[in-house]
């Protein structure tokens, strides 16, 4: 029996070309490789594609660029009354000529380098992300006694940019927050005031509840590389981190951080009368630097808080609670609304996380699980949304090609399956290369139907 007829024995005539040969068969052993072959061709036909818009947009600014400095310069009164005798007159047009298209150059250059420095930015804070990430789990594991001196160190980084980031965007007001306020009495208590018990209870209830449940509330990311999403889940995940290690993990605690002798346990009604006057602090000062000196600002739009910003985010809950409440009333109903949301998510590390070393760190373990999964979706939806554009684009591209070819050669055009149907008359198409001398190569004559008989 043939080779051929060893399998179904029955081949549909646009299928025929699908039967394979000794060369075929050894051939077959490369699908992986021209798997990765078109993939990766793919990928660097879009680069190719990528850097060519690049070019031709970049060609284009300087022609229009040079095309305006034309004009300015046949505008130039100088310019038109020039003849043939006046050449110094022409050498300081030339001179002015020469020096709007340095400029020009210049500010092209500038734009060009600052995305150069946007990506080592990029690549800067994906390297410190990771390596904070990896060095906290050694730390925590091997050295707990050193987690709160790497919290200062990245505080110490963090904080200061993100002021001077968002005073340069005019987003400084958002700094007034409770998370700003709440990291910096972390950091006066662990360097300043490690004796005050009073304040070891207000950290530790703000740090485990308003802090810590805002990596749920607003969603924080796991993107490594954006600074500011990295930023923003430092300032809610690790605070919390760092007070369960205080609390559970340190060893001999007390010596550190002599306010632990005197909270063994937490009595619940103090523990939320003293973070909640930490909390009034903040909120009167608030109230008083940001709603009552600077409301002019605020009302005309110039500045922006985390107050106007809810408000106008129409699909959030938030907002459109807000959007009920009579204006007069808002600003105290959501700073009522914020006291209550602090006292709530205070209870679960007034009653269970200050004295259960296993559900705290279950707690930190859920933070974490939230933002690693925030920050993956992240990363499918952004870039795999990326990548299907660049697939539809290079789907359109396809197509007008061979719309294109279509119309300049019809006769040359990609043939479907279908088509192959009209290869029917001819024998050569229809019968595959033998060997004579081997007489199981031979494949049984077609019927009329163009179905192969079989052969036995």
């Amino acid at each position: 029996m043939s080779r051929v007829n060893s399998g179904t024995g029955v081949f549909s005539v646009p299928f025929e070309r699908f039967v394979r040969d000794e060369i075929s068969d050894w051939a077959s052993g490369f699908t992986l490789l021209d798997t990765m072959e078109t993939y990766f061709d793919s990928h660097l036909d879009l680069l190719q594609r990528q850097l060519a818009k690049t070019s031709d947009r970049l060609k284009s600014k300087a022609g229009a660029t040079i095309n305006d400095l034309k004009k300015d310069v046949l505008k130039d009164a100088s310019f038109n009354k020039f003849v043939p005798a006046s050449n110094i007159q022409l050498e300081r047009d030339l001179q002015r000529y020469k020096l709007k298209v340095s400029q020009r150059l210049i500010a092209i250059t500038q734009t060009w380098h600052t995305a150069k420095v946007i990506r080592t930015r990029e690549k800067v804070t994906f390297f410190m992300a990771v390596a904070s990430l990896l060095l906290t789990a050694l730390l925590f594991g091997m050295a707990p006694e050193w987690i709160h001196v790497v919290y200062t160190v990245q505080a110490a980084y963090y904080l200061p940019l993100r002021v001077y980031m968002y005073k340069k965007r005019a987003w400084h007001y958002f700094l007034f927050d409770l998370c700003y306020y709440a990291n910096v009495i972390d950091l006066i208590f662990i360097w300043a005031m490690p004796s005050s018990a009073a304040l070891f209870v207000a950290c530790y209830c703000l740090s485990l509840g308003s802090l810590a449940s805002a990596v749920i509330t607003w969603r924080n990311s796991l993107v490594f590389h954006d600074w500011d999403k990295v930023t923003s889940l430092f300032i809610h995940i690790y605070p919390p981190l760092v007070f369960s290690v205080i609390r559970h993990y340190y060893p001999d605690a007390p010596t550190r951080f002599p306010a632990l002798r005197d909270v063994p346990h937490l009595q619940p009604f103090k523990a939320l009368l003293l973070s909640g006057i930490i909390y009034l602090i903040w909120q009167l000062l608030y109230w008083k630097f940001v709603l009552i000196d600077r409301r002019a600002k605020v009302q005309s739009g110039q500045r922006i808080t985390s107050f106007t910003w809810m408000l106008n985010d129409k699909r959030g809950v938030i907002g459109r609670t807000l959007a009920k409440i009579p204006p007069q009333y808002r600003e105290v109903s959501f700073m009522a609304g914020q006291l209550v949301y602090s006292i709530v998510t205070e209870l679960p590390a007034v009653f269970l996380l200050y004295e259960s070393a296993f559900w705290s760190s279950a707690y930190i373990l859920l933070l974490f699980g939230v933002c690693a999964w925030n920050g993956g979706g992240f990363y499918i939806e952004v870039f795999g949304r990326k990548f299907e554009r660049e697939l539809e684009a290079l789907r359109k591209e396809l197509a007008e090609v061979n719309a294109r070819s279509e119309r300049s050669s019809p006769t040359l055009g990609p043939q479907s399956d279908d088509d192959m149907s009209t290869l029917g008359g001819s024998p050569k198409a229809l019968s595959p290369v033998v060997d004579p001398a081997d007489p199981q190569d031979h494949i049984p004559p077609l019927n009329g139907n163009g179905d192969a008989r079989q052969h036995l």
